[in-house]
């Protein structure tokens, strides 16, 4: 796993007060969504449904820092639309840091050179960048031609200039191993991202493409061989090792939505991002009022392929934390990564 040191040794320690607190249901950490507008209509997002008066509003600062802060998460996630588009972003990214949270601001990285100088970098701070393949397999995904260079572009100044960036990829029933294992090693080695993620299609019902979403049998094929010849232990992947034997099958686990919460402009989303049944106003409700055990797979038909990051690596996180053995094997690759 390739989180900073700093930053594993500080959710470690969350989650042993967590322990500690007998807490059974807490934050890993939260998506923050301050605006659902974008400058990209991908065929796999949902977002953008929205009917035109939501698209033009914008979070305040105070609503969006209060939530984080209720929810008591050590990290936040801001996401979108395209979060660059919120005229105050820098403010959020500022107060979240401000009160050392780990910040990683998700972008398609369009705007992200024009906007660079109202960020400062930080280890409690990183840009993650959108890149769902090659120049061909990713200006596709987004539907629009030049996206690839300029994100290629405008990691590599925002690098120059000192910043964490780290990439986010989604895979789909088109994708195959070689075209995962290309783009991988294309940000792992060529590009030099501090690390990537990476998650297979979820059933997104908001999206415009419902053709593409990835089984759960393909998934745990797709990632089988492409982590294969030791492709896994060489990537910077930002994810527990658990959550990598989950998704190339070698372990399976409920869905844990409630560690990822997502917050937006209509309040905290039942009970994850990719599904919608209904927000409430208060990180309490959101916990306390949702029966979470009717999730995941085998549960919700909705849920049946879904291997996302957001349900499946907290459980994976929290597993490890529950095992001598794993805990050992994820400080060994964290230690180990960290000093390549």
């Amino acid at each position: 796993m390739a989180m900073p040191l700093r930053q594993s040794v500080r959710v470690g320690t969350y989650l042993f007060e967590q322990k500690l607190r007998k807490r059974d249901k807490f934050p890993l950490i939260v998506e923050l969504e301050p605006l659902y507008a974008c400058n990209l209509k991908c065929e796999g997002c949902g977002k953008i449904q929205h009917p035109a008066g939501v698209l033009k509003q914008r979070m305040p600062v105070a609503q969006a820092v209060g939530a984080v802060l209720e929810s008591g998460a050590p990290m936040v996630s801001i996401a979108g639309g395209e979060p660059l588009m919120h005229p105050q972003i820098d403010e959020i990214v500022r107060q979240l840091v401000a009160r050392k949270k780990y910040v990683f601001l998700c972008t398609n990285a369009l705007l992200l050179r024009k906007k660079l100088e109202k960020f400062t970098p930080s280890p409690y701070f990183a840009f993650a960048v959108h890149i769902d393949g090659l120049r061909e397999r990713h200006d596709e995904s987004v539907a629009k031609e030049g996206v690839f260079d300029e994100a290629v572009a405008a990691i590599k100044e925002a690098k120059r200039r000192g910043f964490r960036v780290t990439t986010n990829s989604t895979f789909f029933n088109t994708d195959t191993p070689q075209t995962v294992i290309e783009v991988l090693n294309f940000l792992n080695d060529d590009l030099q991202v501090d690390e990537m993620m990476i998650s297979p299609a979820y059933a997104y019902e908001k999206a415009p493409d419902q053709e593409h979403f990835l089984g759960v049998e393909q998934t745990r094929e797709l990632f089988k061989k492409a982590f294969a010849g030791g492709n896994r232990r060489r990537w910077r992947l930002n994810h527990s090792p658990l959550f990598l034997d989950f998704l190339e099958g070698k372990a399976d686990f409920p869905c844990t939505a409630w560690a990822i919460p997502n917050y937006s402009l209509f309040g905290w989303q039942r009970p994850c991002y990719l599904m919608s049944d209904g927000y409430v106003p208060t990180y309490r409700e959101l916990i306390e009022d949702t029966d979470w055990d009717s999730y995941g797979r085998g549960k919700d038909p909705r849920c049946a392929n879904c291997m996302a990051h957001c349900g499946y690596e907290p459980t994976a996180v929290l597993a490890t934390m529950g095992s001598l053995k794993e805990s050992l094997r994820a400080a060994r690759e964290t230690v180990s990564q960290n000093r390549g």
